[in-house]
C-alpha cells in the first residue's frame, strides 16, 4: 500500500480579495503568516502546514462556500489578535462537542472559524 501523501488531501486555498497588502496586513498580524510576492495580483501564503494565496484576478465571493477552520492552542488571546487586526466577530467563542470555537470575518467579508480542543 502506498504512502499517504499529498494524494486525495486539500493541498491549496485561494482567496480572492481587494487588496492583497490589507489581506496580508491582516492575516500576518492575526496569524503570523508569511508570504511569497509573485507580482501585484497574486500573493502566496504559508501557515506553517499549508500554503494557499491571495489574487485580485477574480472578484471578491465571499459568502456562501465551505467554512475554513483554523486551530489554536489560546482561543482567547487568538480572538484578541483578530479583532486588533481588523477582524469582525461573527460568533463569538462557543462549544460544541469536542472544544471551543468562533468565527470571524476578515476585511474582505469571508468568514472563517478557529477552534481549540482547550
Amino acid at each position: 500500500m502506498a504512502a499517504a501523501g499529498k494524494d486525495r488531501k486539500i493541498d491549496y486555498i485561494e482567496f480572492n480579495v481587494a487588496d492583497i497588502a490589507r489581506a496580508k496586513a491582516f492575516y500576518g498580524s492575526a496569524f503570523g503568516w508569511t508570504f511569497t510576492d509573485y507580482g501585484p495580483e497574486y500573493c502566496e501564503f504559508q501557515d506553517g502546514r499549508l500554503t494557499g494565496g491571495f489574487t485580485t484576478l477574480a472578484p471578491v465571493m465571499a459568502t456562501g462556500g465551505p467554512l475554513v477552520i483554523l486551530f489554536a492552542d489560546d482561543l482567547e488571546a487568538t480572538l484578541a489578535r483578530v479583532e486588533t487586526a481588523g477582524g469582525r466577530i461573527v460568533k463569538p467563542i462557543f462549544t460544541f462537542p469536542g472544544g471551543r470555537r468562533f468565527q470571524f470575518a476578515d476585511p474582505d467579508g469571508y468568514e472563517l472559524g478557529v477552534w481549540s480542543d482547550r
